[in-house]
């Protein structure tokens, strides 16, 4: 209940950030522009003061805010002013404490006829730069359920200025994490805004950099006025409320980590990041903000530079963010180097021609002027040029370059003749693989400038028995900062891989095939067998069933294939040989990135598949580009490759890699971890294997312990291995089984008609889950021979099975809703048009009606939702008029004739709800927000037994209500004997209404109010 989520999580997080130094705004006083929420009286004098302006001026300022968060622009332009070095400043970063820092509860976001409130809003300068929301412990659907609503509130247009004025999102409810769950559900989590999907992330404290923050000590009139103001007085000696102050709760600690204003302050100013995107020739913008690896690099390598050490390694597992670090480094070393005089320039340095590409693509989509370097001669001008930038607009610079333009004449000049401070710092990327001292280039690198900073970015470790020639920290320095794959994949950040072996079958088959073409062709190398027509045609035919299969499987034609080749030569074979049988393949992907989406699979269609070569040699780089592109938009299903994109190579929705070659050391860990990023629900990453990596995997591994032992210690055994192991497969195998035992999964039919039966729903979910987990795991049943259910060899009907298990769990939670005592709760708080609509059989061409019909459905249910007295007879009514609605006809019958003519009934359901809502925020107005008196109100109003006017009844009510929140101040034991704190009520209500407002009353009526009072308060007290 909401009391329960108040005093567990709200109300000592609003203590917590009063201790952090943030002054509370009470609900009153929430004084501010309704359209954006900036509260402009503080904004104006803040505004005036740090900028030492006029006040007119200040207001031509906030006329300007006022116009640019209405931009389609995710905020990018109201982040650019604030943040901005130049003009008036939003917020003093100079002297972070000059600013003024506000929270508020409550504070409603308006937009048209809808609104949502934000548990907690935090501001600077009256500016609503974060909010934060809490939900109770262990109430997993109330988090999914709110998540769900945040995203569907960003997507709203009318929503608009609030998103881009936000920077700060934070969701918690109080309860440590659940490492390596895809979806987060129960833990604290920061986010920064997006118009489609919030992406939430972990916080974990660096030991190495803890918070800087000194907590205030709370009085006690304070935390009463808190308590007072959210009309919760009745809590503060509840055993929850005493608990959950405590700095050390979840929520508390990440309020710490991210708004002490020390943090605060490095989070606002340098860990956003706006990535530009095109789509369909439209520009649109991802709002980036860093993960806590990144920050903590960020400070660890600002730490060492100050204390002397000019070049060190970045050690982060791949799918950290390393050309993002590097970009975050360029705006923090900036300011860094600025305020000791110096002038930095940044460099990026990259091996291969595709990863130069590939960076600069990267770091211009963020908005970095980037240098290209065309050849050795204008890589040694661009070293000799005096200054950082080569640009007039002042846009922050960074220059890729491959390290084999270092060439002997590549160095500044020994004396320059200007008296300027140039420092030049180097970001030498995939530092682990080829930087070879007894080469030439590395050596020219370092030579090139003697007093450089050198950050080495690596994602893999510096393994030692690769590196026998040398030792790679003499070269690049010790480790700036860690971050390994047991946290990545515990964050979420990166998933764990399935490594399937290829069919025996498949093995026998390309056996004969080699023996076939050795005969025909006589003496020939194995790389030219590999990439025979005889033998490549057989592989593609097995790689493109197997694509098919998977996206079939899990219903999913968005996953994407890599195909890692034996040679250029075999790469270019399979694409030809793609081209005869789907056809030519289209070369100009803006044809591609037009084209008519793929209808979804049918029983009987004939799934046609496109494909792109991707080589050095193949196309010129701004076709390639484009291919990538559209392969990143899913609309090409298959990749060949060789050596290119098996660095670096971002596209979540690649879930399959299927490798022909054999890859050692750094590169295999490089080229697996492609399939390794996070992308809707999915748990793993695939990993066909042609070429029997297990050996130089179990070789790489072992070099990888070796490192990680050097580097962990002790800390070893929390250490987890990338793939899953088979022991960990078999024994969910065995857990499968036997969940599955009693029920037939072989005829559907009877699989349906038995789960009917189950009304008990902790075994619906025990199945569901078993059949979940078998979904996740059927690629390595399939292909490595583990029976999981016994007489299933169709995944297409236990895909299925699972559909069924989850229908019969959503009937029955809606039943449930709609039945029990606690209808209305229930009922609303369910996200029923997701459960309608997994019922409604729609065509393309009912789509818009579809989604008219769950928004006014969602409108519906959330203003009954917003309604604080669920007793009052209007709200019974409109409830019982949403379940009437649903309960005429079956979920599964659900059609579109049905949504048309309930249409009209759920808007008229909306209008009368929001309108009681209206009404019902005047009164709580009137008693200062509290819902327990306002519900007292509307009952001794309802009968008209009680001879007086609403002044009246009022007045009286406002007389108790101060003198029983005073009471239970200074009293708070008061409560706890429920028979004395009934006597006190009657005495108090006597007085105030008989004698003093000369409302006559009779024994019942003085008994009847005496209890409408007591009863709130005990409530409020037995739910805290």
């Amino acid at each position: 209940m909401k009391f329960n989520e108040d005093s567990r999580v709200k109300i000592p997080a609003l203590l917590h950030l009063l201790r952090l130094g943030y002054q509370y705004i009470p609900l009153n006083q929430q004084n501010r522009i309704e359209d954006n929420n900036i509260f402009s009286e503080i904004f104006i004098a803040q505004i005036s003061k740090i900028n030492g302006i006029t006040e007119e001026e200040a207001k031509r300022v906030l006329d300007d805010i006022n116009l640019e968060l209405d931009y389609e622009d995710l905020g990018k332009k109201f982040y650019e002013r604030l943040v901005a070095t130049s003009g008036v400043k939003l917020i003093d970063f100079e002297d972070f404490n000059n600013n003024s820092f506000h929270i508020t509860t409550e504070l409603s976001c308006k937009a048209g006829d809808e609104e949502f409130r934000p548990d907690i809003t935090v501001l600077i300068n009256g500016l609503p730069f974060a909010f934060i929301e809490v939900k109770k412990p262990h109430n997993k659907e109330g988090v999914i359920n709110e998540r769900n609503r945040i995203n569907t509130r960003f997507k709203n247009k009318q929503f608009r200025r609030f998103v881009n004025i936000s920077q700060l999102l934070v969701f918690s409810n109080n309860m440590e994490y659940e490492d390596g769950i895809v979806e987060p559900i129960f833990g604290a989590f920061y986010a920064t805004p997006s118009y489609e999907q919030v992406n939430f992330n972990y916080f974990r404290e660096d030991l190495d950099y803890p918070v800087k923050q000194t907590l205030g000590i709370i009085d006690e009139k304070t935390e009463n006025d808190l308590l007072k103001d959210n009309n919760l007085v009745v809590i503060k000696n509840s055993p929850e409320y005493i608990t959950n102050k405590q700095e050390n709760t979840p929520t508390n600690r990440i309020l710490s980590s991210l708004f002490s204003k020390e943090r605060l302050q490095f989070i606002l100013r340098y860990s956003i990041a706006y990535v530009e995107e095109e789509n369909t020739g439209k520009i649109s913008y991802q709002k980036h903000i860093m993960r806590y690896p990144q920050i903590f690099a960020t400070q660890a390598i600002a730490a060492k530079l100050e204390a002397g050490q000019n070049k060190g390694i970045i050690w982060h597992t791949q799918g950290s963010g390393k050309t993002a670090l590097a970009f975050f480094n360029v705006k923090h070393l900036t300011d860094f180097y600025s305020k000791k005089g110096i002038i930095p320039k940044f460099y990026f340095i990259v091996d291969r021609i595709d990863l130069l590409i590939q960076a600069s693509s990267e770091f211009n989509n963020r908005g970095l002027k980037v240098n290209s370097v065309n050849s050795k001669q204008d890589f040694i001008k661009d070293l000799q040029v005096i200054g950082a930038l080569h640009n007039d607009s002042g846009v922050p610079e960074i220059t890729v370059v491959n390290i084999q333009k270092f060439s002997e004449d590549a160095t500044v000049f020994k004396n320059i003749e200007y008296d300027i401070n140039v420092q030049r710092v180097y970001f030498l990327d995939e530092a682990h693989r080829s930087y070879n001292p007894k080469g030439n280039y590395l050596a020219n690198l370092i030579n090139s400038d003697r007093n450089a900073v050198i950050i080495a970015l690596t994602g893999t470790p510096l393994l030692k028995e690769v590196a026998k020639e040398y030792d790679s920290k003499m070269l690049f320095g010790n480790y700036f900062h860690k971050y390994y794959y047991n946290m990545s994949i515990a964050d979420g950040y990166t998933l764990r891989l399935i490594r399937e072996q290829i069919e025996g079958n498949f093995k026998i088959e390309m056996k004969e095939v080699m023996d076939q073409i050795k005969v025909l062709q006589g003496d020939i190398t194995t790389r030219n067998i590999y990439a025979h027509p005889k033998f490549a045609e057989p592989l593609l035919d097995y790689i493109t069933k197997d694509l098919i299969k998977f996206r079939k499987d899990l219903e999913d034609t968005t996953l994407g294939g890599l195909v890692v080749c034996d040679s250029a030569d075999q790469a270019k074979e399979l694409f030809r040989l793609f081209q005869e049988k789907y056809g030519e393949q289209e070369t100009d992907a803006s044809l591609l990135m037009v084209a008519e989406p793929r209808a979804r699979y049918g029983r009987d269609e004939e799934v046609k598949l496109t494909s792109a070569l991707i080589l050095h040699d193949e196309n010129d780089k701004s076709i390639r580009k484009e291919l990538i592109n559209a392969y990143k938009k899913a609309k090409v299903d298959i990749l060949f490759v060789y050596n290119m994109l098996l660095t670096g190579f971002d596209a979540k929705r690649l879930k399959k890699l299927y490798l022909a070659r054999v890859i050692q050391d750094h590169n295999l860990l490089q080229t697996l971890t492609r399939v390794n990023r996070p992308y809707k629900k999915y748990q793993y990453g695939y990993v066909v294997d042609f070429a029997d990596i297990s050996k130089a995997f179990d070789r790489t591994n072992k070099l990888y312990f070796d490192e990680l032992q050097d580097q962990l210690g002790d800390e070893m055994e929390m250490y987890s291995y990338l793939f899953k192991t088979e022991e960990e497969i078999q024994q969910e195998i065995k857990e499968i089984k036997e969940t599955l035992f009693h029920y037939d999964t072989q005829n559907r039919e009877l699989f349906s008609q038995q789960i009917a039966q189950i009304n008990d729903k902790s075994k619906l979910t025990q199945l569901i889950k078993a059949l979940r987990t078998a979904k996740e795991l059927k690629n390595i049943i399939a292909v490595n021979g583990y029976e999981a259910l016994d007489g299933i060899a169709d995944f297409e009907i236990w895909n299925r099975l699972l559909i069924e298990a989850q229908g019969r769990l959503d009937n029955l939670n809606f039943v449930e809703s709609i039945g029990n005592e606690e209808a209305s709760k229930n009922l609303l708080n369910t996200a029923l048009e997701d459960i309608i609509f997994q019922f409604i059989k729609v065509d393309e061409s009912e789509l818009v009606l579809a989604d008219e019909f769950k928004n006014i459905l969602r409108k519906a249910r959330e203003s009954l939702q917003n309604n604080f007295d669920q007793f009052d007879p209007q709200f019974v009514t409109l409830r019982q008029e949403l379940e009437r609605i649903f309960k005429k006809k079956n979920l599964s019958e659900i059609n579109q004739s049905d949504m048309i003519e309930n249409m009209h009934l759920l808007q008229k359901l909306y209008d009368q709800a929001k309108e009681l809502n209206r009404k019902n925020a005047l009164l709580k107005a009137k008693y200062e927000n509290d819902e327990k008196y306002s519900r007292i109100h509307k009952r001794l109003s309802e009968k008209g037994d009680l001879n007086a006017k609403e002044m009246q009844l009022h007045k009286a009510l406002m007389q108790v209500k101060q003198q029983v929140d005073d009471k239970l101040e200074g009293q708070e034991d008061l409560i706890k004997n429920e028979a004395f704190f009934k006597r006190y009520l009657l005495q108090l209500v006597v007085q105030e209404f008989k004698k003093k407002e000369q409302i006559e009353m009779d024994q019942a009526m003085k008994n009847n109010i005496s209890n409408l009072i007591a009863n709130e308060y005990l409530q409020q007290f037995q739910y805290r």
